[in-house]
């Protein structure tokens, strides 16, 4: 399996973010890590071997993305305006720099996002803010509610960062072509948050399919299991 190391200058975040990119040809998946974890994250923790097949096959092409947690959501040390902020050049660094180029590498009009737990938050998130840049969301454990990362406070730019709030305004039209995922489980801690994701959607009018599993925990040795699983639903 081929696989590339990248460092993608973001004149938005004024920094550069690296990624890993495996295979040379297919769909391009864009995935996200959980809280506070890195770009290799995915291949470290075996995200990546558990689709092996798909990549080697040339029916996808994985660009596992660094988040900046530690400057947004996790970063206690900055006002909770300014958590957000940061959250919202990460969100102008790939709809305007990366998801372009992938594009353009790839030759497609749009993209799928996946992750896993927090990461599951970021391809959610970027999904329902840019339809026009996503065909599949696949979010394995993910949360969608924001609010106990902001010591009390609310604005209207956290609004449009948290994906219960804004979708439940959105028009479901917008969503029709994409096909979305919400995987959890029955031990699994973020249950609730994607049962009231759901709710969300069906209330909006937005196709999905809210994949229960039966009793697994909040971690990897089900993502393993989910990601491949879904995938083979795709492609």
């Amino acid at each position: 399996m081929e696989e590339r190391h990248i460092k993608f200058y973001s004149g938005h975040l004024n920094r550069d973010i690296e990624l890993l990119v495996f295979g040379s040809w297919g769909y391009p998946i864009v995935v996200f890590p959980s809280s506070l974890g890195r770009y290799y994250q995915v291949k470290d923790f075996g995200l990546i071997h558990s689709v092996r097949d798909f990549v080697e096959s040339g029916k996808v092409k994985i660009f596992s993305v660094d988040s900046i947690d530690s400057d947004s959501w996790y970063a206690k040390h900055l006002h909770p305006s300014q958590r957000v902020k940061n959250y919202m050049l990460y969100d102008k660094f790939l709809y305007h720099e990366l998801i372009p180029q992938i594009q353009k590498e790839c030759n497609t009009d749009r993209v799928g996002v996946a992750g896993c737990s927090f990461g599951g938050f970021h391809a959610a998130s970027f999904a329902f803010k840019h339809p026009d840049k996503v065909d599949y969301l696949m979010s394995m454990s993910g949360a969608f509610d924001m609010k106990s990362f902001m010591d009390g406070y609310y604005d209207q730019d956290f609004y449009f960062c948290n994906p219960v709030d804004f979708m439940a305004h959105e028009q479901g039209w917008r969503y029709g072509h994409m096909k979305i995922i919400l995987g959890t489980s029955e031990w699994d801690i973020c249950l609730n948050s994607n049962v009231q994701m759901s709710g969300v959607l069906n209330r909006i009018g937005v196709e999905h399919w809210l994949n229960i599993w039966g009793w697994e925990k909040h971690d990897w040795p089900l993502w393993l299991k989910m990601f491949p699983n879904y995938l083979s639903r795709f492609f």
